[in-house]
């Protein structure tokens, strides 16, 4: 018999994270087990607020829902369409975990990939005023790419602060918006942004305008990242021609199986991959991370974010992602002080 528990996980943060649509200073998710006669597998569903989810609904799905099969290998029964994404993240993550266990190989070998394929992570510094940013960046210039949240402020600001960290900083430099900009605006910042050298900008405008998008890659030579508009593979087809690259996260396409399909079809569109993650522990950045050979960017720090992940997986050299090489995701409690 398959079975599945769910657990709450809190997880206080280093500094509060801001991004244009709000802040946290802890971050919440829903820690899924399941068990296969005695053999368990541990996933993590990170709710996104904006898409009507959080850890209450969760665990509302669970309690009034049975598993759609009772052998993990069924994947397509047990990972249907009609559960949530959060909830089949987590499920799907556990899942993965339990097959890798219970075959004995770690999820980058169940996949076929390379462990030593994975590109470097990036580190996102949130929205804070200028001393703030400023104290946060002498706190982490040894990662060799920095992601920088935009979105709050006059578009003078906006620019002052990228400014003050390039002065600072001659790493890699990427910006996310988060949906905070319009049309002239986003051409406005960036235009202004295109002498620090900026990798790419996420999300310059809300969801939902493709031809938005495709006016301001026509205007500005920064390229072009989509986050909030790209959530599973059949969200890409209208962003063809608008855009240079996808943020794929497991929490918005539910799961590894979900990332996969939209990591193929944005291959299929000429399109450039990061693969992304929300303030969330080790369990979920890991399972990401065993995809990240497939993909051109990283943006896996959330493990980074938080001041006590009770849990340890994925691994940084000088910002490359190293993959556990125990069975399943290879995560495991840290010990005890």
């Amino acid at each position: 018999m398959l079975s599945v528990a769910v657990s709450q996980l809190e997880l206080p943060l280093v500094h509060p994270f801001k991004i244009a649509r709000g802040e946290e200073t802890i971050a919440r998710s829903a820690i899924v087990r399941v068990d296969a006669d005695g053999r368990d597998g541990v996933g993590e569903a990170t709710p996104i607020e904006r898409y009507g989810e959080s850890v209450a609904s969760v665990f509302e799905y669970f309690a009034s829902h049975r598993l759609a099969a009772d052998d993990p290998f069924q994947l397509e029964a047990l990972l249907h369409s009609g559960i949530p994404a959060a909830a089949r993240a987590g499920l799907d993550i556990a899942l993965h975990d339990l097959i890798g266990k219970e075959l004995g190989k770690p999820v980058y070998a169940l996949l076929g990939l390379d462990p030593a394929e994975t590109p470097v992570t990036s580190f996102t510094i949130g929205i804070a005023d200028p001393a703030t940013t400023l104290r946060k960046l002498a706190e982490v210039t040894g990662h060799p790419i920095l992601k920088i949240k935009l979105g709050a402020g006059t578009p003078s600001d906006q620019v002052e602060t990228i400014s003050s960290i390039r002065a600072r900083y001659n790493g890699t430099l990427r910006i996310d918006a988060n949906e905070a900009w319009d049309v002239e605006t986003a051409v406005t910042i960036l235009r202004e942004l295109e002498r620090y050298e900026i990798e790419f900008c996420e999300q310059p405008v809300p969801a939902g305008h493709p031809e938005q998008l495709r006016a301001i890659r026509q205007r500005v030579r920064i390229p072009i990242v989509v986050d909030e508009d790209a959530l599973v593979a059949g969200d890409l087809p209208p962003l063809y021609g608008c855009v240079d690259g996808i943020n794929v996260k497991l929490a918005k396409t539910g799961g590894i199986r979900g990332a996969l399909a939209m990591i193929h079809t944005a291959r299929a569109m000429g399109l450039k991959i990061m693969l992304g993650c929300m303030v969330e522990s080790a369990i979920a950045a890991t399972a990401a991370a065993h995809l990240s050979p497939l993909v051109d960017w990283a943006d896996i720090d959330g493990p980074f974010l938080t001041a006590a992940d009770p849990f340890e997986g994925v691994a940084y050299d000088r910002g490359k992602l190293v993959l556990p090489d125990a069975p399943g995701l290879g995560v495991r409690m840290k010990a005890l002080a």
